[in-house]
């Protein structure tokens, strides 16, 4: 059965750093693309960022950009996303998907991802 999990979420203060693992048990991270969503009280799930199979040039949500940094280990079988600068705005529900995939490509629509883990809640507050 195939399984994302996630962890490293918290409160921080605004500022603040936390970094997110997405964990695959069950199946070869290395065939799939992997995306960060985020979903915050009273709004739509939105794409934070994602990594193709192959980990090259990675896409971020604009008002991420450089605060937030996604990277993966096949062989630990886990993508992580580093979120440095932390703001309130970023309080969210945090969660990984994962998509089948052979290309350099990786897509920012929740509509693309088959696989989901259960989300890791991030609060930034002071």
């Amino acid at each position: 059965q195939l399984q994302l999990v996630e962890s490293g979420g918290g409160l921080v203060q605004p500022g603040g750093s936390l970094r997110l693992s997405c964990a695959a048990r069950g199946f070869p991270l290395d065939r799939y693309a992997i995306g960060w969503f985020r979903q915050a009280p009273g709004k739509e799930r939105e794409g934070v960022s994602c990594i193709s199979v192959f980990g090259g040039a990675p896409n971020y949500a604009d008002d991420v950009k450089g605060r937030f940094t996604i990277s993966r280990d096949n062989a630990k079988n886990t993508v992580w996303l580093q979120m440095n600068s932390l703001k309130p705005e970023d309080t969210a529900v945090y969660s990984c998907a994962a998509v089948a995939s052979s290309t350099y490509y990786c897509s920012d629509y929740e509509d693309e991802y088959d696989y989901w883990g259960q989300g890791t809640q991030v609060t930034v507050s002071s």
